[in-house]
């Protein structure tokens, strides 16, 4: 089911114009990973910096790696110990190592020619891990727990051992390195509040992000001055992190999200947000309207529809400017490509 018309305006959008649909979208594949009646809910889609492969995890403790372009094809999966939650392509090593974060509170790095894991890191007691990411262009990672901590790592220098800790005294639900050099961290935290760290020096965050009435669940760098972060209030929040009071640009809203991982994802060349949605819907907003531009249903092929399905993984390639490709994964295992074509100017 494909909605052209966006939901009605909320009375306490911040917009005061409507936004443009400026793209057409349609769905260019359909991946099926589910077997028979196993759980394979996808937590976390990677496309890989080229845009060539993605990957996927979840509950089914297997990362799949396809092919993106044209027909999408698995091309091989690594079982894994534990539920996955979080995967990243490795900076610096050829697209050749991914790392991985569990449900068991590991982090894992695999080979990706030979399949097998060559990197473990155990330092969050045994807590399940929310997320995980590597520094641009560099091999130190970061980590966020239920235990409470966000935790940065060198595999380099005794990697075992955290070189950077904080603790929140809540869980830690996400962490993003900016994606354009330098040294901010974004956090997303139980406590309703997203924070953002330079890691040179950590004893205080340079921003904290402050106006959502329930659990962060995703941080995003639209740019290297503004972040995205995603609630459980149901909505999406960008800020800007350079002025002195780090403050709220826009809100979006139009998805539902009260107790779940969604997935979010910017495409940063145009500005362009996708999430997904307890009403098993995947949500395309620009970053200068509150409202969607598109919403796509995400009804099972030829199956049963459940009252409980959701869209629960988003990720964007990052190449091209007036076309895109946005991979969505829902509750059922299914996997989405869409096809992005900014419309021709009458």
């Amino acid at each position: 089911m494909n909605h052209t018309t966006p939901p009605p305006r909320s009375p306490d959008d911040q917009e005061d114009r409507s936004p443009k649909f400026e793209w057409d979208f349609h769905v260019s594949a359909v991946v099926s990973s589910s077997v028979g009646t196993i759980s394979d809910t996808l937590g976390v889609i990677e496309v890989n910096s080229s845009g060539t492969l993605f990957a996927t995890g979840g509950i089914a403790r297997k990362i799949r790696v396809y092919t993106l372009n044209g027909n999408p094809t698995c091309q091989f999966n690594i079982c894994t110990p534990a539920k996955l939650s979080s995967l990243k392509w490795k900076p610096l090593s050829a697209g050749k190592t991914m790392g991985s974060a569990d449900y068991d509170g590991v982090i894992t790095e695999y080979d990706l020619e030979t399949q097998m894991p060559v990197f473990e890191r155990d330092e969050h007691s045994g807590r399940r891990i929310w997320s995980m990411d590597y520094s641009h262009g560099s091999v130190v990672g970061a980590s966020g727990s239920d235990d409470g901590t966000m935790q940065i790592w060198d595999p380099r220098h005794d990697g075992v051992k955290s070189v950077g800790k904080v603790h929140f005294g809540a869980p830690v639900c996400c962490v993003e390195f900016s994606p354009f050099g330098g040294a901010l961290l974004a956090v997303g935290c139980a406590d309703r509040k997203a924070y953002v760290y330079d890691v040179r020096n950590m004893v205080n965050p340079v921003a904290i992000l402050d106006g959502h009435q329930r659990t962060v669940s995703y941080t995003r760098f639209v740019d290297d001055r503004t972040v995205v972060t995603s609630g459980t209030d149901g909505c999406l929040k960008m800020w800007n992190i350079e002025d002195h009071d780090h403050s709220l640009i826009r809100t979006y809203r139009g998805h539902t999200n009260q107790r779940r991982f969604v997935g979010l994802s910017i495409w940063r060349n145009q500005g362009l947000i996708g999430c997904g949605s307890e009403s098993n819907q995947v949500f395309v907003y620009d970053k200068r309207w509150g409202e969607p531009i598109w919403v796509h249903g995400f009804e099972p092929e030829g199956g049963t529809r459940s009252e409980h399905g959701f869209v629960s993984s988003i990720c964007w390639s990052q190449l091209g400017d007036d076309e895109c490709t946005l991979v969505g994964g829902g509750s059922d295992g299914v996997v989405k490509i869409f096809s992005g074509k900014r419309k021709t100017l009458t």
